[in-house]
């Protein structure tokens, strides 16, 4: 059964219709679920929406709750499901292999960790090939910065203001988010740098960033030429003169910043940032744990939309499609600078995680999800941008394939964050209609989309007559 929504508004938008029947739910009741979560369960996991949803079972882009209720699932467990709730192809492969063996550590052989770790490096370009499989993004980052350290034998890493790269004592350092900060010393040997985002920061214009959608701010730049570009890129020396020894062990950046809402840069920003890195004898790393396995589109990687190749790049989220997994990948000599004292990692690259990814790796191939994030990706972003133009409070549009930010403000001149009571109510009444959106952004001002990749332009449709409605109703109740 479909929920019901009550509305004075005369637009109503229509669920695309979906044959999967849920199983019942057997569990527990809602209020006692709540008890045990309020009990039992760390309070700094903290959960989304007002009466917190109880979901129970999923298929492909859709999730439904403990009474059946259907949702739209615009945020694939923040970026985590790539090919789809409970996706048959990966589900056998990982049914099999449970019956088969589930752990032996990475002290033997067996066939699935060899058998990915060729699948997984035949997508990489040179001299990318060798791969250290971990079990979440934050070690993966954590292990980068070790590799990155140990290897050029010089400390300082460079991260973006606004970046979100983990949340284990190590990576706390790069990532830059008020949020997450905690009062206990962290960083060492970590600098932040100016972000070159085109919307927010100082400078920007009408032509900067690689997406279908620029900002509305204009600019006076002739063809190849971008002003904006070289204002950030002369931050980012002013961080190298300032801020960090003369010789530096590297610098970590997102393709496309996620947690922070999908903020770009410059087109040639990281290719230039790259070089200067390197003139320092830093290794540069790209964060690859929303971007990758095919999200932005047009590219497999996030690095490629960028025509650079990084030293290092970290995996996770998508990789396994909710499996918890990850990886780093990077060349011959730095992972080498590993092996001389031991590094361990008990489950990393076990035969069930290995077998996950490689499925994985094939029903991206197979659904041709790559083709479809830049096809519903686009599509979406263009009729995002229509809402762009028909609402003040929708500062900014942005983002490549199925990774996109919509940006709330108070209006487009002063770019003023909506406060976050007003975006909870409109992202309230998004999920009462049927849509689940992240946030995210320094001020949560941010509406992040990134649904499982094999969503279709009818949900892309369904979604944004869901949040023009939720905006139409927004601008009811300010009036």
């Amino acid at each position: 059964k479909q929920q019901k929504w009550k509305s004075s508004l005369s637009t109503q938008a229509k669920m695309p219709p979906c044959d999967f029947v849920p199983e019942k739910y057997q569990s527990y009741q809602y209020e006692h679920m709540q008890k045990i979560r309020e009990q039992n369960i760390s309070p700094s996991l903290r959960m989304y929406y007002k009466k917190p949803l109880l979901l129970h079972q999923g298929h492909m882009q859709w999730l439904f709750d403990y009474e059946g209720r259907r949702y739209l699932d615009l945020f694939a467990g923040i970026v985590t499901v790539s090919v789809g709730h409970c996706h048959p192809k990966v589900t056998m492969a990982a049914q099999k292999q449970l019956a088969r063996l589930w752990h032996t550590t990475n002290i033997y052989m067996h066939p699935s960790i060899q058998e990915y770790a060729e699948k997984l490096t035949s997508l990489l370009p040179d001299p990318l090939k060798v791969v250290y499989l971990t079990n979440s993004g934050s070690e993966a980052n954590d292990l980068a910065m070790f590799m990155a350290r140990l290897y050029t034998r010089n400390f300082d890493i460079i991260s973006f203001r606004g970046a979100y790269h983990g949340g284990s004592p190590y990576t706390l350092g790069l990532t830059s988010i008020g949020l997450y900060k905690h009062g206990v010393a962290n960083g060492f040997g970590c600098s932040t740098t100016m972000l070159p985002d085109v919307f927010r920061g100082p400078w920007g214009g009408s032509h900067c960033r690689d997406s279908p959608v620029q900002t509305v701010r204009k600019c006076s730049c002739s063809e190849g030429v971008c002003l904006a570009n070289d204002q950030y890129i002369e931050q980012f020396k002013d961080t190298l003169n300032t801020s960090v020894p003369k010789t530096i062990a590297g610098f970590i950046a997102e393709p496309i910043q996620g947690v922070n809402g999908a903020v770009q840069y410059p087109r040639s920003f990281l290719k230039e940032a790259y070089q200067l890195v390197r003139e320092r004898g830093g290794v540069c790393i790209s964060d690859e744990v929303q971007t990758g396995f095919g999200r932005t589109g047009s590219h497999f990687w996030g690095f490629q939309t960028h025509d650079v190749v990084p030293d290092i790049i970290t995996l996770a989220k998508g990789i396994g499609n909710g499996f918890p997994m990850a990886a780093v990948v990077t060349t011959k000599e730095i992972a080498s600078s590993l092996a001389q004292n031991l590094h361990f990692n008990t489950f990393g690259g076990s035969p069930l995680a290995c077998v996950v990814g490689a499925a994985v790796l094939d029903a991206i191939e197979e659904d041709g999800l790559q083709k479809n994030s830049e096809d519903v990706g686009t599509y979406m972003l263009l009729e995002l941008a229509k809402l762009r133009d028909k609402f003040e409070i929708v500062g900014d549009v942005r983002g490549k394939g199925l990774m996109i930010g919509v940006e709330m403000v108070t209006d487009k001149r002063s770019r003023l964050p909506l406060p976050p009571e007003e975006i909870s109510q409109i992202w309230e009444d998004c999920k009462d209609m049927g849509v689940l959106i992240g946030r995210g952004g320094l001020y949560s001002q941010t509406f992040r989309i990134k649904p499982p990749m094999c969503i279709t332009k009818k949900d892309a449709d369904f979604a944004v007559e869901v949040f023009h409605t939720a905006l139409q109703r927004h601008v009811e109740r300010a009036a």
